[in-house]
């Protein structure tokens, strides 16, 4: 019961309160009382109103006994209504205070904002929804491919695949409805073949809601997630790109986010058609009241440059006074980043949008497990601490050879922000 009078939850306030007024209560119907036990004549009852109000005893003793019992009884009443009102949110493996807890501690977390895009951001934010509520993933809308891209085609609408696993992942129960909302229709579906049911969850709601914002507002509120999911742009962009092809003389133009990876090429130069797309206004107001803005890990030209190169998105970071950290990926990625190195992964950010973009990059520096076929796992080279303010740590997933771990990656981003800013979260 103790564990309620915590500093921070918010309830001893209201507690005093009912406290102060039954207290208040409790004098106006003593005077009551005393007066007519006072000026009424000698009537039989007056000894059973005696005997009721102890008045054989001490007035201290008196005290305490009447005040033990008023007490006794507000905590019972309370405690019940609590338990009616709280009965359909009560979950039987966490109690109610520790619900709570948690949900104070990470309201008052710090704000931070996640750019990026695939499984990389997917397992950040399900670190980070341990920290704090005020959690925004950025994604970007350039996917063209498998499911997303079936339905960009097909509906018109904005490709919803990047947005539903930032969604899943957070949500506070990733359980059964999660798992829904991840369901892909296997072999044998007909024409839903392929398509997972939080797309078609997503682009159901955007008929019915006349927007693709407000749908994917919607689609939070059913997985009660702990942030928002916001798209950097709504227009309607594709991800082009320059490859330097082998045998090919010159530069080779491909046009589509999922037909990059699947080039031999090297990749030189990506930008968006439409070009100078403007960015989503929520987006922008999230960058720039940020204490941290993290960038990455995710696929590099398709899924976190697609993102910085919306001009106001990346003035709105530019402008930003908050802590802006870039996450190198733990491996590099076939298609995409072949042979790349940390060093290799900054350039080519800085090639695209400029230098002096982020304040801090953060590189795994432990290389265990064997990596999928075709990848190689990303080194930080020596010297490079020379030119930027490189953080070398162990982030790397032990299960999942070539994946960040969310705990180690996101304790190492708080404690980075707690360097520069004090404690944040409490």
């Amino acid at each position: 019961m103790l564990r309620w009078l915590r500093p921070g939850l918010g309830v001893k306030r209201w507690l005093f309160m009912v406290l102060a007024g039954t207290a208040l209560l409790g004098a106006g119907v003593a005077v009551v009382v005393l007066d007519v036990y006072r000026t009424s004549p000698d009537t039989w009852w007056l000894p059973i109103l005696s005997w009721i109000s102890l008045r054989f005893l001490s007035r201290p003793l008196r005290a305490l006994i009447f005040g033990g019992l008023g007490i006794g009884l507000i905590g019972a009443g309370i405690w019940g209504l609590n338990l009616a009102l709280l009965a359909p949110f009560v979950r039987k493996d966490r109690p109610v205070v520790d619900t709570l807890t948690q949900y104070r501690r990470r309201e008052r977390g710090p704000r931070i904002v996640v750019i990026g895009g695939g499984h990389g951001q997917s397992t950040l934010l399900r670190g980070l929804k341990e920290y704090t509520r005020n959690l925004t993933a950025v994604v970007t809308v350039a996917d063209d491919g498998g499911s997303s891209g079936r339905l960009r085609d097909s509906m018109g609408i904005l490709p919803p695949g990047d947005i539903r696993n930032c969604l899943a992942a957070l949500s506070n129960d990733e359980a059964l409805i999660t798992q829904l909302f991840q369901y892909r229709f296997a072999n044998g579906g007909g024409e839903l073949e392929g398509h997972s049911f939080g797309n078609l969850f997503i682009s159901a709601l955007s008929e019915i809601t006349g927007s693709f914002e407000e749908a994917v507002a919607e689609s939070g509120k059913v997985l009660s997630v702990s942030g928002r999911v916001l798209p950097s742009t709504l227009h309607d962009v594709r991800l082009v790109a320059d490859l330097a092809m082998p045998g090919f003389s010159g530069e080779f133009r491909v046009k589509g986010e999922s037909r990059i990876p699947e080039m031999t090429g090297e990749v030189k130069r990506v930008w968006l058609e439409p070009d100078s797309p403007p960015a989503f206004p929520a987006v922008i107001k999230a960058i720039l009241r940020a204490d941290l803005i993290v960038m990455g890990p995710g696929s590099l030209y398709t899924s976190i440059l697609p993102n910085l190169l919306v001009p106001d998105l990346a003035a709105a970071v530019r402008s930003s006074a908050a802590l802006k950290i870039y996450i190198c990926n733990v491996a590099t990625q076939p298609g995409e980043t072949d042979d790349y190195n940390c060093g290799d992964h900054i350039r080519a950010l800085e090639a695209h949008v400029g230098a002096g973009f982020f304040d801090m990059v953060v590189s795994n520096e432990v290389h265990m497990g064997t990596l999928p076929e075709g990848s190689q796992w990303v080194v930080a080279e020596d010297d490079l601490e020379a030119q930027y303010a490189l953080y070398r740590s162990d982030v790397a997933d032990e299960e999942s050879a070539g994946r960040h771990d969310a705990t180690k990656l996101t304790e190492v981003l708080i404690n980075l922000l707690e360097e520069r800013t004090g404690p944040l979260v409490i």
